[in-house]
């Protein structure tokens, strides 16, 4: 297979309840900024080159199996800080994982899981 194009970027899409809320969260807990809001629509938040998109959606259930993974550094310091608002997930603390990467998760308010990790050689 010829490939031509070059792939730059991948931007998740998350399962929101209330988009308002959702985008209080990100920008409350982990310092994300605001760049589009349309209640019961779409919104989008950012955050140095990481953007994190949220849709409306009614169904709990669906935010409830869906995550995304992003990439940071200096570990330590945001899981004491997710860990001190409360939103680290029960069952995924700061852990080395065989895969060469240190990682824990978060629950936003509908559920989505969101996993930060940073590699052991970073």
């Amino acid at each position: 297979m010829q490939v031509d194009s070059q792939f730059v970027s991948a931007v998740p899409v998350l399962a929101s309840l209330d988009i308002e809320r959702s985008l209080a969260f990100f920008c409350t807990h982990l310092a994300f900024e605001c760049v589009h809001a349309e209640p019961g629509g779409y919104g989008i938040v950012s955050r140095g080159p990481v953007e994190i998109h949220f849709w409306a959606c009614a169904d709990r259930r669906i935010a409830e199996n869906t995550g995304c993974r992003i990439e940071v550094r200096d570990i330590e310091s945001l899981f004491a800080k997710c860990l001190a608002a409360g939103i680290v997930h029960p069952n995924a603390a700061l852990t080395s994982k065989p895969w060469n990467a240190r990682e824990f998760a978060i629950l936003d308010p509908d559920g989505n899981c969101v996993t930060f990790f940073e590699w052991d050689d970073a």
